[in-house]
């Protein structure tokens, strides 16, 4: 029997992995830190560093994971690397998890 508006489950299964790749990536303190503040633009390393207070070697653990998981995107001048958010999907959902849990202006 099918249902009105029904998802077709092997569409429906390859987005749960799809989803589910993406939020073990996010399920890490560390790399949520550093996606959070990538929200508001491009970073270098070291001033991720001093944002957020991670330190080397667990930065550049971290950064690793996202630039493998091509969450970020990363740009080369001279010497120094930044990093921006490259995943739109990541973005959404960093944008609704600071609703639910970034105080707001007047909760301060």
């Amino acid at each position: 029997m099918t249902y009105p508006n029904q998802i077709e489950l092997v569409k429906l299964q390859a987005s749960a992995v799809q989803a589910c790749g993406l939020l073990k990536i996010l399920a890490n303190s560390d790399r949520l830190l550093l996606l959070c503040q990538m929200t508001q633009g491009e970073y270098s390393v070291g001033e991720l560093e001093t944002m957020t207070g991670i330190r080397q070697p667990t930065l550049s653990q971290q950064l690793s994971v996202l630039r493998e998981e091509m969450v970020v995107n990363t740009r080369r001048e001279g010497k120094q690397i930044f990093y921006s958010i490259a995943s739109p999907e990541a973005l959404a959902v960093l944008q609704v998890l600071y609703q639910l849990y970034c105080p707001k202006d007047e909760e301060k």
